[in-house]
């Protein structure tokens, strides 16, 4: 198999996967059922990367509790960078943290959302509300009115815990970043609003559990 085949395989792996739940689905949903399969779906490949996720939180923490030592290293070294920097990466793999640690998510996710775009724009025969999958927001007001309602909701929860966490001063721009993904349910078919929603709202039940008040149990 050519390289450049690759991206068509894996869209074509997560359709048929989706068809797959779809029909598994008839008898409990109905005409939605590929919508119930993109839900699904989703859920199951957030859920496979969320360990990810979790180091991701704990390599935060680490670094905050290495705060005040790597203060003291710019201090030490802050005219030689190159020391600084190699004093400050050998800390970091003292306290057992990964640089890519807070990137990996991210990474994973970036292609999945690429596949499930293109899953989307050929999404499988099916509707919700009566609206068909492969439907635009001015031909799915109905379907979208709800999708966009809870992805506003997701925002700005997303948006209130990202100020709590922040200064003020530091949010800028970072607090309306959220909001980018009602624009993107507003933008993308059904089916990839339906995608979207589900996987903004499992981020956000993520970040609720794994970003809750630590206590000497959960670190």
């Amino acid at each position: 198999m050519s390289i450049f085949a690759i991206p068509g395989a894996i869209v074509g792996a997560a359709h048929s996967a989706i068809e797959s739940l779809a029909g598994l689905f008839v008898p409990l949903a109905g005409a939605a059922a590929a919508a119930l399969a993109i839900v699904v779906f989703t859920l199951l490949i957030r859920l496979l990367i969320s360990p990810l996720t979790y180091q991701q939180v704990r390599a935060q923490r680490r670094q905050a509790a290495l705060a005040p030592d790597i203060a003291k290293l710019r201090e030490k070294h802050g005219k030689d960078q190159m020391t600084l920097a190699t004093e400050t990466l050998a800390l970091q793999r003292a306290a057992g943290i990964s640089p890519f640690a807070a990137f990996l998510p991210a990474l994973v996710q970036a292609p999945f959302f690429m596949v499930m775009y293109h899953v989307a724009l050929r999404a499988p025969a099916g509707s919700l509300m009566g609206v068909s999958l492969t439907a635009h927001l001015a031909a799915g007001l109905p379907a979208f009115a709800v999708l966009l309602a809870l992805s506003v909701a997701l925002a700005w929860w997303s948006s209130r815990r990202m100020t709590q966490a922040m200064t003020t001063g530091s949010m800028g721009f970072l607090r309306y970043m959220p909001y980018l993904s009602v624009l993107a349910v507003a933008w993308m078919p059904l089916a990839g609003g339906i995608y979207l929603v589900t996987s903004t709202a499992w981020t956000a039940l993520e970040q609720a559990v794994y970003r809750r008040p630590v206590t000497s149990g959960n670190r």
